[in-house]
């Protein structure tokens, strides 16, 4: 049960006491969303994020009834100059936590072994080829989606995956996760899809629980609708969710 529910324009916001009844509502909303779907489509496409903030939603989403093999999945980021193997890669994330779980129709990564010029060509048109439908999301600490850091943020970007520098906190955001142990590990860039990509879908569910982002997510809520706080876009989303704990809530 949410403790609080209300919208900022166009965004619902709910707000749970904790993480793990944050994300289990948020899994059984989206696995709604995915079956109405599939009663109007044969296949339908599906974007994930891959972050430990992610982790309980995933989790209860692949527990969920839903025809995995009706739907294409892809991923919004990938670092670059990671070792294809190594565990932090969002591919290799996503694949533990809910690719090789259920069976997708196919899983679309995108390649983090060729020239990422390259990569982000291949990936635009799989993307072009496979209109998506729904995006299951995260916020950083900075207010980026997938790796729209506010300076290369761009609402009206002529690209659809790009090669980014990641600015120093989103860096950090990936040491305070756990996922690397200084910041001097942590990848400089990445290809990311860009917010016209993510926001071409129809429906958008935003999971973000914890301390480390409630400033980010009051800017998203309460600031101006803008690439200083990337994620603000998603107020200009009819069908955009986003779920909260009450520690990410805490400065609403």
């Amino acid at each position: 049960m949410t403790s609080k529910e209300f919208f900022a324009d166009n965004l619902q916001v709910k707000i749970y006491p904790t993480r793990e009844s944050m994300g289990q509502a948020a899994a059984i909303d989206a696995a709604e969303c995915l079956r109405e779907m599939l009663e109007k489509k044969p296949t339908i496409n599906a974007i994930f994020a891959a972050a430990p903030s992610q982790n309980e939603f995933l989790a209860s989403l692949a527990e969920q009834d839903v025809e995995w093999a009706r739907i294409n999945a892809f991923h919004m980021d990938e670092y670059i100059g990671i070792n294809s193997d190594a565990p932090q890669a969002f591919g290799n994330f996503l694949r533990r936590a809910i690719f090789d779980k259920v069976p997708f129709r196919s899983v679309h990564y995108l390649n983090g072994s060729i020239a990422p010029e390259e990569a982000c060509e291949n990936y635009t048109q799989l993307l072009k080829e496979y209109p998506t439908d729904v995006v299951f999301m995260g916020i950083g600490e900075n207010g980026h989606i997938a790796f729209n850091d506010p300076h290369v943020a761009d609402f009206n970007d002529a690209a659809w995956v790009k090669v980014v520098d990641l600015d120093n906190k989103c860096r950090m955001q990936q040491v305070n996760d756990g996922c690397f142990a200084s910041l001097d590990d942590v990848p400089t860039h990445a290809m990311t899809l860009t917010i016209p990509a993510l926001m071409a879908a129809s429906r958008h569910f935003c999971i973000v629980p914890a301390a480390t982002k409630a400033e980010a997510v009051k800017a998203t809520i309460e600031g101006d609708v803008s690439e200083i706080c990337p994620a603000s876009i998603l107020r200009r989303k009819p069908g955009a969710i986003l779920y909260l704990d009450n520690d990410s809530s805490k400065l609403l």
